[in-house]
């Protein structure tokens, strides 16, 4: 007898019909909203990824539908995404009821896509700005640091590196001088006039020459000695100095022995809350409507450096560069405001001083370099207190990237007992200084008047609401916090699943509202 008390529970009853999918997906759902724009983009590159022959393929489309859902909804894991495309309703609708295993799965979003994955994902942001979801003439551009797949206690450093390398390069050379010396009737196992530093080449051709010189002499104890140091102590680890010389490079000064990629940075998002040193990666976005339009991981722990190789890989993409870039201070060098005004980009980029420029305090203090009187004709600066600073010399330096910077010094040599010296300069130098890159000063005064003009005031305000919020989202309620996959490339495409993610949440946002 039915209980009134309750609606009708009936968990065997049978149906005359199977109950359609369609009928249980609502229209504003994310998997709709992913297969409507996955529909509606060129797919041919990946189509064309597979040959034909054999055993039928899974349909690519259908595997980009179901991975571009997981990433969505914060569903990472390939053994996941495997049980769901069995047990959800969505997934099930998503991939028309076709059940998945992991592997096929990881080989997919791991290999199989990887040669055109930026190519889809181009032809997805294209797509959005010819709705207006974005505007791809307006960039925001930020970086942020996301923790690599790696041992947190694995760390090679440069310095240590280069330290160790010398001091065995000292003891080796220390003891094959010894043995020529013991062996003063034949030539130096180096020769007498070797140039450069000692290399593992090196190391192989006195190896040999003790090997002859074991011929004639197979009871010689020091030679014996020295050869097994060779072989099982000196040459290995010289090897090894070297290899990780030439994994550091020219702007690395660390990396993971889990993950060679990797670099250490300082993460703000330490569990320890103290800025711990972690292997990760420099992800540099540009956002527009906080739509991820463009990515590009980095080794550098720094963002200036990265302003030029992220743009040009955008112009890679969408054949141009957009018309206006926004960016904080962190890219306001020399180097990048020279690339972005050759481009014709106006450069909405703030420097170091930009902020303090703004404050009645900076403007009103006459000692500061900024604020003191330059004679062109003389080429020298005039302290508040008539004292003159005169030309010394021009220096000059080498950017990451090879970019390179001049500077000119000049100093005051009338300090001693004025007045002023003490509000003048902290300097225990008995003359001040001041460092002047007047190129550098043009670009900054050029930037200054775009950022406090009222497209520069609406620009620096919408950049903290764009891109901010966008690594917010991804971070917090994707939970994406540390790779999985190891390596440059393949850490790449794996931030690239969690921007194309995160773009058609943003879409989906777009239309519910």
């Amino acid at each position: 007898m039915p209980d009134n008390r309750f609606l009708p529970y009936a968990q065997h009853q049978m149906m005359l019909l199977p109950l359609s999918l369609d009928d249980m997906v609502p229209d504003s759902h994310m998997v709709r909203v992913i297969s409507d724009v996955i529909d509606a983009i060129d797919t041919s590159a990946l189509l064309n990824l597979y040959p034909g022959g054999g055993r039928s393929a899974y349909h690519p489309v259908m595997l980009l539908k179901v991975i571009t859902y997981a990433y969505a909804s914060g569903v990472y894991s390939s053994r996941k995404i495997a049980a769901a495309s069995k047990e959800s309703v969505f997934m099930l609708w998503l991939s028309g009821q076709t059940a998945l295993d992991h592997n096929t799965i990881n080989r997919f979003r791991s290999d199989r896509i990887a040669p055109v994955f930026e190519e889809i994902f181009t032809e997805v942001i294209s797509l959005l700005a010819d709705h207006g979801y974005l505007d791809l003439d307006t960039y925001f551009l930020d970086g942020t640091k996301i923790e690599a797949n790696a041992n947190k206690y694995s760390f090679t450093w440069k310095k240590n590196t280069e330290r160790y390398s010398e001091a065995l390069r000292v003891k080796v050379k220390q003891r094959l001088k010894e043995i020529d010396e013991l062996n003063a009737e034949e030539d130096a196992l180096f020769g007498d006039d070797k140039p450069g530093e000692l290399t593992s080449k090196d190391l192989e051709e006195a190896a040999r020459r003790i090997d002859e010189r074991l011929k004639k002499r197979p009871k010689d104890k020091e030679l014996r000695k020295t050869k097994k140091l060779i072989t099982k102590d000196w040459l290995p680890r010289l090897k090894n100095y070297e290899e990780q010389i030439q994994i550091y490079g020219s702007r690395r000064k660390s990396f993971s022995k889990t993950d060679r990629d990797a670099t250490f940075m300082r993460m703000k998002e330490d569990h320890m809350l103290n800025g711990q040193l972690k292997a990760g990666y420099n992800v540099e976005i540009g956002s527009s409507g906080q739509y991820i339009c463009s990515y590009s991981l980095h080794q550098n722990c720094t963002d200036s450096p990265t302003l030029i190789s992220h743009l040009t890989h955008f112009k890679e993409l969408f054949g141009r560069l957009p018309a206006r870039v926004c960016a904080d201070a962190g890219y306001g060098s020399e180097e990048n405001y020279d690339y972005l005004q050759t481009e014709g980009v106006s450069a909405f980029v703030k420097y170091s001083l930009f902020h303090k420029e703004q404050s009645r305090a900076y403007k009103s203090n006459p000692f500061r370099q900024e604020n003191m009187a330059y004679d062109q004709e003389v080429d020298c600066y005039i302290c508040p207190a008539g004292n003159v600073l005169d030309f010394e010399k021009v220096t000059q330096r080498k950017t990451d990237n090879g970019y390179l910077t001049s500077s000119r010094i000049y100093s005051c040599k009338d300090c001693a007992g004025c007045s002023s010296q003490s509000r003048c300069t902290t300097s225990k130098s008995s003359h001040k200084t001041i460092t002047v890159n007047f190129t550098l000063k043009e670009f900054q005064r050029k930037a200054r008047e775009l950022l406090v003009s009222d497209e520069g005031k609406e620009l620096r305000h919408r950049r903290a609401t764009d891109v901010e919020t966008v690594f917010g989202n991804i971070k917090q309620n994707m939970k994406f916090k540390r790779f999985s996959l190891r390596g440059i490339k393949k850490v790449s495409l794996e931030w690239g699943w969690i921007a194309l993610g995160h773009n058609m949440r943003k879409v989906q946002l777009a239309q519910a509202s």
